[in-house]
């Protein structure tokens, strides 16, 4: 099918401790310099509901209820404001997690995730190209640590755990795995290989 606008869109999705904010940085300087439009964002975004769920870190988790809202809430605004608009006037966009990230982290905590992206797709585009950062549990727990002493090691590896079974139930084609045990160069090149694959097929 073609596509319905001239951009690109690209995300970034993982556990915690694959490095996808370094990696999104990477991959929009790489196509800066190819003479590409890139557009970098992330979610949550620095909107008003972003900042909301990122204040509620360091001030209190809200209930599982208001921070879903949250999630959708602000994906809207980034849909309106930066993702279609850019995508419209052919820009690359590169983002740091998407609705795959709710799917995952508010599946944990209840949630049904294709209900999540139903209730997501039904605003927000999907992928043209998802790359699924890929790491073991033992490598990200030694990258993040245990937080704050809020969680002990088995719950963090269990969240984790179930938070990648939840990324890699994404079966759709656009779905590239990308293994995040490596160096940061070696999943730059790995990433940049498959974009330039991407772009090369769309022009």
């Amino acid at each position: 099918m073609p596509r319905p606008y001239p951009g690109s869109l690209i995300v970034l999705e993982g556990i915690d401790g694959t490095g996808k904010s370094t990696q999104a940085k990477l991959l929009a300087a790489a196509l800066r310099e190819q003479g590409h439009r890139v557009a970098l964002s992330r979610e949550p975004t620095d909107g008003p509901f972003g900042r909301r769920l990122r204040e509620s870190a360091t001030t209190g988790r809200l209930s599982p209820e208001e921070e879903l809202q949250l999630f959708h809430q602000d994906r809207r605004e980034h849909v309106e404001t930066l993702i279609e608009p850019a995508l419209q006037g052919g820009e690359i966009v590169i983002l740091d997690r998407y609705y795959f990230s709710s799917m995952a982290y508010q599946g944990i905590r209840g949630f049904d995730p294709q209900e999540i992206r139903r209730v997501s797709e039904e605003f927000a585009p999907p992928p043209d190209l998802l790359l699924l950062l890929d790491l073991s549990l033992d490598t990200a727990l030694a990258r993040i640590g245990v937080r704050n002493g809020e969680a002990n090691e088995f719950e963090q590896r269990e969240s984790l755990q179930l938070c990648s079974e939840i990324f890699h139930s994404v079966q759709d084609d656009f779905v590239t795995i990308i293994d995040a045990d490596q160096s940061i160069d070696e999943i730059h090149a790995a990433i940049l290989g498959t974009v330039t694959s991407l772009l090369r097929k769309a022009d």
